[in-house]
């Protein structure tokens, strides 16, 4: 065996996907494992593109989407730090079925398929990790199709912006500063919005004092009153 990537197996040994892994494990999938420093705006692979291993993000942003025949750009999904992308094509040996676009600098780790198979046979603790993410992005997909069905751009909107926020129960209505981590076009992709009706359920939530806008930086002003409006 290839003396092991110590950086690498360090990365490995904080995600929790292979959390659960011993030393030896984690050196095994470091020798199969590519350690990719990949600048903001670069195109990390393309749809139609072969699929020989996963990514994982350790920092930064990778924006996963398709372009329609009309030119119109659908982001599926925006990912960051600990979460990985591309195991259901490599499991069913397919290309990628989206392209992959770096939104800010970031490190990703590509592990290659001939290596997870062998600690797939090796360790079942892997393949319950894998199915266990697998399943979660599945849910989220499930709550992505009833939000544009059944929810309102309006709902959409307050509900991006209100995610994994926790209001300590001394101050529920205390304001909350949030910074945007990416454009606001991509984020309307994201909610199966238009740029522009994105920007305009913005105003109109500036309009009713719940929130205040400066470029990337929204203020919620009174995040139980936005809840409410929400309901």
């Amino acid at each position: 065996m290839r003396a092991p990537k110590v950086m690498t197996r360090t990365f490995l040994a904080n995600l929790a996907l292979f959390h659960e892994l011993g030393t030896e494990d984690l050196d095994r999938i470091a020798t199969g494992t590519t350690e990719l420093r990949i600048p903001k705006g670069r195109i990390l692979f393309r749809r139609g593109e072969p699929c020989v291993g996963f990514h994982v993000v350790v920092y930064g942003r990778v924006k996963l989407g398709f372009v329609s025949p009309q030119g119109t750009e659908k982001v599926i999904e925006i990912l960051g730090p600990g979460q990985s992308f591309g195991e259901a094509a490599m499991f069913l040996d397919r290309p990628y079925p989206v392209n992959a676009e770096c939104l800010a600098d970031s490190l990703l780790l590509h592990i290659s398929k001939a290596t997870l198979d062998a600690e797939l046979m090796r360790d079942r603790r892997l393949a319950r990790m894998m199915l266990a993410g697998l399943s979660r992005r599945l849910v989220g997909l499930v709550h992505d199709v009833e939000a544009y069905s059944l929810r309102s751009g309006m709902q959409r909107v307050i509900g991006y912006l209100l995610r994994d926020i926790e209001q300590p129960d001394d101050a529920p209505s205390a304001p909350i500063r949030i910074v945007l981590d990416t454009s606001k076009g991509v984020i309307a992709s994201r909610l199966n919005l238009t740029p522009e009706h994105f920007s305009r359920i913005l105003g109109e939530l500036s309009h009713e004092k719940l929130i205040t806008v400066k470029g990337a930086e929204i203020t919620i002003l009174d995040p139980e009153r936005l809840r409410a409006f929400l309901a």
